[in-house]
């Protein structure tokens, strides 16, 4: 999600091809092996890298980083902008990550690449789009690596005012148009704001469980016809879908969006929402949500938070078509860290999450990291854990 600081949206805001944190917390985190789950009873803080606003690298300007995967086979990471192809075409980056259980000493990027359309062409900035009425603008916030054949997935939020729906595709390692998947009705936009996707809520997260045969998708916030957004007085009602890998619905849950957790100043600015997913098994995920709530003198302040929630003996709401005064079991949700609880020197706007190697002790890593939005006020920051059996 981004801002409305700077000159973008709001602060924080073809069938596929073969589609075949946290000192103390109990959770359970992802995979060694497919299939396979790792339990994780804490996190420990091991250190911080940023990237420098802004910072040049193979003709782009680095920034606005809202997803990151590691590539097991290639062994290095990959990060998405989500960069309306304003700055530079749609695309994502490889890099490298230098850490241990001791220390996070570097992030060093190793490649730009650009996020092709079904025609070859990069995707066009809304300018072009409005010149030239041709492909689909994309907003890009976050991407998994398909751990089958090292294939890209990236989801875009779409754009309502310029009715374009939400979308999942699938991209060769080089940039390549692969295919999409397939979409209930439920993900139109309607520019009448009736129902379907809010503008810049909409597909926030993406993930695909430890056997790789599935993916969820999780909205930022409530579709238009589930309720309204959540206030710092009250939570809301959110939607997260699992697929498979054709595109078919194999259940959709109700996810309850906490309450914003600080009030704004009068006539101010704050959200609440899910800003990105990490499955860990076919039923339980972690959860980031993340609020910006805007103070009395217009500084913005995060509250970042993650959960753990399972699906199990939750209701399939996928044939729902209001969960306004509909009966239904939301998924189970603990808290299992409240990141600024940390009391690091700045908490931004962290908008992905991602298992890493394991570390030189034995333990796995996990990384975050934040969207800068392309701004002065704003950082962007890997944070790095130690997954504590």
């Amino acid at each position: 999600m981004t801002f409305d600081i700077l000159p973008r949206c709001r602060p924080w805001s073809a069938l596929m091809c073969a589609l075949p944190l946290l000192l103390s917390a109990c959770a359970s985190l992802s995979t060694d092996k497919a299939g396979t789950a790792v339990t994780v009873s804490q996190l420990r803080f091991i250190g911080e890298q940023r990237i420098p606003l802004k910072q040049p690298f193979a003709g782009t300007s680095i920034g606005g980083l809202s997803g990151i995967d590691y590539d097991a086979k290639r062994g290095d990471w990959v990060m998405i902008s989500d960069d309306r192809s304003d700055i530079n075409p749609a695309r994502y980056y490889r890099a490298r990550l230098d850490y241990d259980d001791k220390a996070f000493r570097a992030v060093t990027l190793t490649a730009a690449v650009t996020l092709l359309q079904p025609d070859g062409s990069a995707y066009p900035s809304k300018e072009a789009f409005a010149r030239d009425h041709a492909g689909v603008v994309s907003d890009l916030e976050s991407l998994r690596v398909d751990p089958r054949d090292g294939s890209i997935w990236y989801a875009s939020e779409g754009d309502v005012a310029l009715g374009l729906k939400p979308f999942v595709r699938r991209a060769t390692a080089d940039g390549r148009y692969q295919g999409e998947l397939p979409l209930p009705l439920l993900f139109e936009v309607d520019q009448a704001h009736r129902f379907g996707p809010r503008n810049n809520e909409s597909f926030e997260g993406i993930s695909f469980t430890p056997d790789g045969n599935t993916l969820w998708v999780s909205l930022e916030g409530p579709l238009y016809q589930d309720g309204p957004l959540p206030k710092p007085d009250a939570g809301a009602l959110n939607r997260i879908t699992r697929f498979s890998r054709d595109g078919a619905v194999l259940g959709q849950y109700v996810y309850p969006l906490s309450a914003i957790p600080a009030t704004p100043g009068p006539g101010k600015y704050s959200d609440n929402g899910i800003s990105e997913i990490l499955a860990l098994s076919d039923t339980r995920l972690l959860v980031l949500e993340r609020s910006a709530v805007q103070d009395a003198a217009g500084a913005y302040h995060v509250f970042v938070r993650l959960y753990e929630i399972d699906s199990a003996g939750a209701t399939d709401v996928q044939q729902a078509k209001t969960l306004v005064g509909a009966q239904f079991q939301p998924v189970s949700k603990r808290l299992v860290l409240d990141l600024n609880s940390l009391n690091l020197p700045k908490i931004d706007n962290l908008e992905g999450m991602a298992l890493g190697p394991r570390l030189p002790n034995g333990k796995r890593s996990l990384v975050l990291i934040s969207d800068d939005n392309f701004s002065k006020s704003q950082v962007t920051q890997l944070l790095l854990f130690e997954v504590q059996p």
